[in-house]
């Protein structure tokens, strides 16, 4: 009986392509080098037309070659390269005071601002609606239909009228951003939680009637720990969408200030770059707070005994 028969068959050891892509990295890598990719040839391919207009009204020999390298130095593109972008970053994060109204860590700030409170009011808001859908039969069928179609009109006709309804009355600025956040990211917070409320199994229900417990004592022992694992979901959720909701709040009203000013400003003038530095500078603070907010789940599920 030879030593192979003995030990079994011998395994190959994975070689180095295969061990990148085991994990996330190498995934990752090739997801964003096709993007950067997808996005250099959709540059050449949308800016094309115009510097051939451009060429032939001038009578200028053009190539390829000088055709690709024009479009991705154009100054006000339809598609953007990605270096453009990088540059209009650098420039407007790195090499700007955080005070400066050309900064986009001061827009940043502003529209940050009434994300977090509009977020805040939402959770408490969709919480106290949660909790009231559960223990009240009317609440649920004549409350519960009504939140759901809220959520079919759509947010860019409700906000004009919210920043003139709340204007006359002298509310400006933070507060009417922040309610539109707020009608954004209550919904899913309530339905995460009518879901999380009622989720614990009739049996654990029955033993609860056993003990002679109360409403309250069921609520706070076992729906609420219950729904926990649901109410961080829908966090996460509802804070990315407080934060459309605020730059959505900035565009009806012309503000000067936030990320929905910067992209108003850069439609005005035709600076596509800087339309799209906001709205990867938005796109990272929407990554960011999620997970935060991923953070903070763990930290209180890790207190709480659960495995996050």
């Amino acid at each position: 009986m030879t030593t192979e028969a003995l030990t079994g068959p011998s395994q190959s050891t994975p070689g180095l392509l295969s061990r990148a892509f085991a994990g996330r990295t190498g995934p990752l890598t090739v997801v964003c080098v096709a993007i950067f990719l997808l996005w250099y040839l959709g540059t050449v391919w949308l800016n094309a037309p115009l510097l051939i207009d451009r060429y032939e009204r001038g009578g200028e020999d053009w190539s390829i070659s000088r055709l690709a390298g024009d479009a991705m130095a154009m100054e006000r593109p339809i598609l953007p390269a990605p270096h453009q972008v990088a540059e209009e970053l650098n420039k407007s994060i790195l090499q700007r005071k955080v005070t400066s109204k050309r900064s986009l860590i001061y827009h940043g700030w502003v529209t940050l601002s009434s994300t977090l409170l509009g977020f805040a009011m939402g959770t408490l808001l969709g919480i106290v609606l949660a909790v009231g859908i559960v223990h009240v039969n009317t609440l649920d069928r004549s409350l519960l239909p009504w939140i759901i179609a809220s959520q079919t009109i759509p947010i860019l006709a409700i906000a004009p009228m919210i920043i003139v309804v709340l204007g006359n009355i002298g509310f400006t600025g933070l507060v009417p951003k922040a309610l539109i956040s707020m009608y954004l990211c209550f919904f899913p917070v309530a339905i995460g939680m009518v879901k999380g409320l009622r989720s614990p199994d009739p049996l654990q229900m029955d033993l609860m009637r056993t003990y002679s417990a109360s409403k309250a004592q069921v609520f706070w022992q076992l729906r609420w720990p219950s729904s926990v694992p649901f109410l961080f979901a829908s966090l996460k959720v509802a804070i990315a969408i407080s934060l459309v909701g605020a730059i959505v709040g900035e565009l009806p009203t012309g503000a000067q200030a936030g990320i929905g000013a910067r992209l108003l400003v850069g439609s005005y003038y035709g600076q596509t770059v800087q339309i799209w530095a906001a709205l990867l500078t938005a796109a990272a603070m929407a990554g960011m707070l999620v997970a935060a907010m991923g953070g903070v789940e763990k930290l209180v599920l890790r207190r709480s005994g659960a495995r996050p």
